[in-house]
């Protein structure tokens, strides 16, 4: 019978390999934030992450393999800082307050850094194949989301009866993309505030009498 000591080996090296995966995906990020997904690559990545190119292709054996990678973790991150902790709020307005509290506070800490969704919209928005089709489920898993909660808020009776879940999704999406392209690029002070802003506008034409 083989010892334990022999039977832990194949466990341990998978747990390595794990690890080694989850450093080089946060290398990936990290890379990816600065120069984008299109800017991935098996070689820049292994540079970054201090790898042989052998070692970096070993766990995701492609490029598009690799960008695939990084905007699935990517997603599993934003769910965890944003979706997550907003259902811990009551069902209604006050989880959907929480829900874009927490997108702005990410948006607005990815200024520096830049969104993978937002820069992922514009380097394959026009490229159809499976790095744009996973970029676009993850954008559409979130924003279903926050449909979910509009119409969870408006079935509260927090919201009145005819509010268009649709409609009431675009102008708030359309406040994060602003905030991001103004305080990124334009580097205009205030911009957070006027996101909030504009949120509570959202919010006030649409609110129960």
């Amino acid at each position: 019978m083989p010892s334990s000591d022999a039977l832990s080996k194949p466990a341990r090296a998978l747990h390595k390999g794990q690890q080694t995966r989850a450093a080089i995906l946060d290398a990936a990020l990290g890379l990816a934030a600065h120069v984008g997904l299109e800017g991935l690559s098996i070689g820049a990545l292994a540079e970054v992450a201090g790898m042989s190119k052998s070692g970096v292709f070993a766990h995701f054996g492609s490029r598009e393999e690799l960008q695939i990678s990084v905007i699935r973790e990517y997603h599993q991150r934003f769910e965890a800082e944003v979706f997550t902790p907003a259902m811990r709020e009551p069902r209604g307005l006050p989880r959907l307050r929480a829900l874009f509290g927490n997108w702005m506070k990410r948006t607005s800490i990815e200024i520096d850094s830049g969104c993978i969704y937002i820069s992922g919209a514009v380097e394959f928005d026009d490229r159809p194949g499976p790095v744009r089709d996973a970029l676009v489920e993850s954008v559409n898993t979130w924003l279903a989301a926050i449909r979910r909660a509009i119409v969870a808020a408006r079935e509260c009776g927090h919201l009145r009866a005819d509010v268009q879940e649709d409609q009431m999704l675009f102008e708030i999406h359309g406040l994060i993309l602003a905030l991001h392209y103004e305080a990124r690029l334009l580097r205009h002070p205030g911009s957070v505030a006027r996101a909030q802003a504009g949120f509570d506008n959202v919010l006030r034409h649409r609110l129960a009498g």
